[in-house]
């Protein structure tokens, strides 16, 4: 008899942690697919203020890069997105100025090479040869 009710505790116990790590699985997915949505939405926000704001050359330059530099381009587009929603943008943004924005976060944004020149004189220069 109390082997019998034994395992009935143990199935029911098994039964319990499969339903409990099953909904865990299904809370996960849930929130994986949520921020999925919400990348997308963000995404779909952000081309739509950019195809308000750019004019069709300054677009087309703007895909360019991103073909080229993915990471760049992402930048100038955050930064075009934030301009926007700061009022610094009304019209409608040109090449020329999307070259002149590009030229400014690339001073902003360049890397300076420096080479330095370590001499270790004390091995190298030898006077008692």
């Amino acid at each position: 008899m109390e082997d019998q009710e034994l395992e009935q505790l143990r199935q029911k116990r098994l039964a319990e942690l499969q339903g409990a790590g099953g909904s865990q699985h299904q809370q996960q997915q849930q929130q994986q697919q949520q921020q999925e949505e919400m990348r997308k939405q963000q995404a779909d926000m952000k081309n739509s203020i950019l195809a308000q704001v750019l004019t069709q050359d300054a677009r087309t330059r703007l895909n360019t890069l991103a073909l080229t530099k993915p990471e760049k381009a992402q930048m100038v587009e955050n930064h075009l997105v934030q301009m926007v929603r700061t009022g610094q943008i009304m019209g409608k943004f040109g090449e020329d100025q999307l070259i002149s924005l590009l030229e400014k976060l690339s001073e902003q944004t360049q890397k300076k090479t420096v080479v330095k020149y370590d001499r270790r004189r004390v091995a190298i220069d030898s006077d008692e040869d």
